[in-house]
């Protein structure tokens, strides 16, 4: 795993696994500095579980190795809890049964859905998140239109008639 882009996302990421603790959520696994690896700004890859919904580490994008585990009872539970976020730009879902992980990725509000590891980023494929996560597309054809400009032109029908 590399390093962080930048001393600042290193520093931000950091004050959340900090915030994690101090709402309550337990660190399971990382959640150190290690500037022992080399040039650059290395954090552990870091693993909270015991975390609710409600905590900031679960709520807000971190973009650093966070992990956050929360619990759920049942698919539905999942995304609720999946769809109460401010944000909507990736997720995953694991299953064995194919059916049912279509079922809750057509479910969850996000822009691309990965199922049992499948990953759609590719230069053909439009990109963009849901809710705070992006308005619009990136590559594909959506994200050409971005950069068009579209224009109607309407005239009464009887002088399409009389054109004819």
């Amino acid at each position: 795993m590399g390093p962080v882009i930048n001393k600042k996302q290193h520093d931000r990421i950091m004050n959340y696994i900090k915030i994690g603790q101090e709402e309550g959520a337990t660190l399971l696994a990382g959640g150190k500095s290690r500037p022992d690896k080399g040039g650059g700004f290395f954090i552990e890859p870091t693993c909270f579980v015991d975390v609710t919904n409600d905590m900031r580490i679960a709520q807000e994008e971190i973009f650093g190795p966070v992990l956050v585990v929360i619990p759920f009872e049942d698919d539905a539970d999942a995304v609720r809890i999946a769809n109460d976020s401010d944000y909507g730009l990736a997720g995953g879902v694991a299953s064995g049964d194919f059916d049912r992980a279509m079922k809750v990725a057509r479910a969850v509000r996000t822009g691309s859905m990965g199922i049992n590891g499948g990953m759609a980023i590719a230069g053909d494929l439009p990109f963009g998140g849901y809710k705070h996560s992006g308005i619009g597309r990136e590559w594909g054809l959506e994200g050409i239109e971005e950069y068009t400009e579209i224009k109607t032109i309407a005239w009464p029908v009887e002088q399409a008639e009389a054109a004819e």
